[in-house]
């Protein structure tokens, strides 16, 4: 009997124009997914000059997702690519406040 692998937990979508990548997240940002983000976004960071995490449709995170974020934003002031997370859930948001994340500059509108 063989086992049907699951469905990922983390959907991701990237649209691409010359001034910005946007990279769509859906589902759950925990330690499962947190590589499939990384190895994602990371590259991103050095080929766009702005890339932006629309997480509308992230329906959890843990602190391995916070963790990545910060990674991500670090690499991304590295590279000298502007980072920046748009669409966050009251759940993220109130995520980030409580770690202080919420004062890095990378929120959008």
């Amino acid at each position: 009997m063989t086992m049907k692998p699951s469905p990922p937990e983390l959907d991701l979508n990237i649209d691409r124009t010359p001034a910005e990548t946007t990279v769509h997240c859906a589902g759950r940002i925990t330690s499962d997914t947190t590589g499939l983000l990384k190895t994602t976004v990371k590259p991103l960071l050095s080929q766009s000059p702005r890339v932006t995490l629309d997480l509308a449709d992230v329906s959890y995170m843990d602190s391995s997702g916070l963790g990545i974020l910060v990674a991500l934003y670090a690499s991304a002031n590295r590279a000298g690519c502007h980072f920046k997370l748009i669409n966050l859930t009251q759940r993220i948001k109130e995520l980030l406040s409580v770690t202080q994340l919420i004062e890095l500059r990378w929120l959008g509108s």
